[in-house]
C-alpha cells in the first residue's frame, strides 16, 4: 500500500559516470574507453569508472589491483576534485535557473520537487527540457527519474541510465518495484543484502510480503526504513539547497598556557571531529585554517589549500604543521582554533585517490562506531591527555 505520498512530484537527476564523463570533455581519447578514477597506486582502490569498464566486473572501492586484472586494457586517470567541483556547480547553476526547489544530495545528483507544474506545463516534458539544457551546456550526460518521492525517483533513474529517462506514476509503483533486485533499494550495502538474501530474500516483492515487524527485529530501525523503501513509501522533504562555506571548532582555555604538546593534542581531536562532520555529511574540505589568540588579545591565522578529503590523518597533519608555522613569539596562548573551509558535497569515495582499502575500511568502521554510539564513541590515541569535558565553541 502506498500512503501519505501526497501528490507530490519528484525529479532524480544523477551525472552519468560524471567524474570520467568531465575527464573525457578535456581528453576526447578517452572516449567509449574503459577508464578508471583512483590511485595510480596498486594500494589504491577505484574512485569510480566508466561503464565500459564495469562490463568486466570492475566497481568503485574496489582494490586497484583487482581491477587492472579484470580489465587489463584500462585507462587510469588520477582524478581531478578542482575540475569536477567547477563542473558540479555549472550543473547546479542550471538547475538553480530553473527549479522551484532543489537539492542538491551530492556533487553529482539532485532532487527537485516540482509538485504542480502540470497545472501550467507539465513535468515530464519540463524534467526533459531541463535534462537536455544541461547536456547542451555542459557537455555531459545525465539522467532523470520521476515519480512522487525520492525513493521511486532514485530507483528510477538508476534503471533509465546511461543517458536516459524513466517516469513512474503512483498507480505503477509496485509493478516498477516489485520484480527489481533488493540491492537497487538505498540503504542495501553488500552486508544487508548477504543478510536477507540468508533469509531467502532478493527482491523486493519478496522483501515486500515480510512483517515490518520482522525486518525491525532483523535489522532495527534501519529496517524499517528498507521496509518502507520497498514499499514505495519515502516522505522525505526536498531539502531547498545551501552551500556550507565551512565548518569550525575553537577552544578557550580557563588559563592561558604554553603546552604546546596539550595544543597539538587539542588541535588533533578537533580536528578529528569535524573530519567525523565532513563525512557524516557527505562533505570535502579544500581550505585548512588554523586560528590563535594570544594572552594579549593579539589574533593570527593561517590557511593553507589542499586536495579535497575528509580524512582525519590529512587534515589533522596539516592543521599540526598550520600551527607550528604561526606559533612564533613563544606568548602565553589564550585560545586556538581549527577551520575546514572550501567545502563540496561528496561521498566517500571521492577520498579514495591516495589510500588504501585497509586505511579505508578502518574509517568506514570507525565511523559505524560513531554513528551508533556516538561521536566520541573512538578517537585516535593521541587524543587520551585532553580532558574529556572540554566544551568545543563551535561557529
Amino acid at each position: 500500500m502506498i500512503y501519505n505520498n501526497d501528490n507530490r512530484t519528484i525529479v532524480h537527476m544523477d551525472l552519468d559516470a560524471f567524474f570520467v564523463s568531465v575527464e573525457r570533455l578535456v581528453n576526447s581519447g578517452l572516449k567509449k574507453k574503459p577508464v578508471i578514477i583512483g590511485s595510480l597506486s596498486s594500494r589504491g582502490v577505484v574512485a569510480t569508472c566508466s561503464y565500459e569498464a564495469r562490463l568486466y566486473g570492475v566497481r568503485s572501492a574496489m582494490p586497484m589491483k583487482m581491477a587492472i586484472r579484470l580489465c587489463r586494457d584500462a585507462i587510469i586517470v588520477r582524478g581531478d576534485m578542482d575540475l569536477y567541483s567547477k563542473y558540479s556547480k555549472m550543473v547546479t547553476s542550471i538547475i538553480a535557473e530553473s527549479a522551484p526547489v532543489y537539492e542538491k544530495a551530492s556533487i553529482d545528483e539532485h532532487f527537485i520537487d516540482i509538485t504542480g507544474l502540470d497545472r501550467f506545463f507539465g513535468c515530464y516534458k519540463w524534467s526533459k527540457e531541463l535534462r537536455l539544457k544541461i547536456i547542451k551546456e555542459t557537455g555531459l550526460p545525465i539522467s532523470f527519474g520521476l515519480s512522487v518521492n525520492k525513493t521511486v525517483s532514485k530507483i528510477a533513474t538508476g534503471e533509465g541510465k546511461p543517458d536516459g529517462e524513466k517516469q513512474v506514476k503512483l498507480e505503477d509503483i509496485h509493478s516498477f518495484l516489485n520484480p527489481l533486485s533488493i540491492k537497487k533499494i538505498p540503504m542495501v550495502g553488500e552486508k544487508t543484502y548477504q543478510l536477507l538474501s540468508s533469509m531467502g530474500v532478493s527482491t523486493i516483492r519478496t522483501l515486500c510480503d515480510i512483517p515490518v515487524e520482522t525486518m525491525q527485529s532483523v535489522l532495527g530501525k534501519s529496517g524499517i526504513d528498507i521496509w518502507r523503501k520497498a514499499n514505495g513509501i519515502d516522505l522525505r522533504p526536498v531539502v531547498p539547497y545551501r552551500e556550507e562555506k565551512s565548518i569550525s571548532k575553537e577552544h578557550t582555555f580557563e588559563t592561558d598556557t604554553i603546552d604546546i604538546q596539550m595544543i597539538e593534542q587539542l588541535i588533533s581531536s578537533m580536528t578529528e571531529a569535524l573530519c567525523f562532520k565532513l563525512r557524516k555529511n557527505e562533505k570535502l574540505s579544500s581550505v585548512v585554517t588554523v586560528k590563535i589568540r594570544y594572552s594579549n588579545f593579539e589574533t593570527v591565522s593561517v590557511q593553507k589549500k589542499i586536495g579535497y578529503t575528509s580524512l582525519d590523518h590529512v587534515l589533522i597533519s596539516v592543521a599540526k604543521d598550520l600551527f607550528h608555522r604561526l606559533y612564533k613569539s613563544r606568548m602565553l596562548i589564550r585560545l586556538v582554533g581549527v577551520k575546514l573551509g572550501g567545502l563540496i558535497h561528496g561521498v566517500q569515495q571521492l577520498d579514495l585517490f591516495d589510500d588504501n582499502e585497509k586505511r579505508i575500511k578502518l574509517y568506514i568502521s570507525m565511523d559505524k562506531i560513531r554513528l551508533r554510539y556516538g561521536s566520541g564513541a573512538v578517537r585516535r590515541a593521541y587524543g587520551t591527555n585532553v580532558d574529556d569535558h572540554t566544551k568545543f565553541k563551535k561557529k
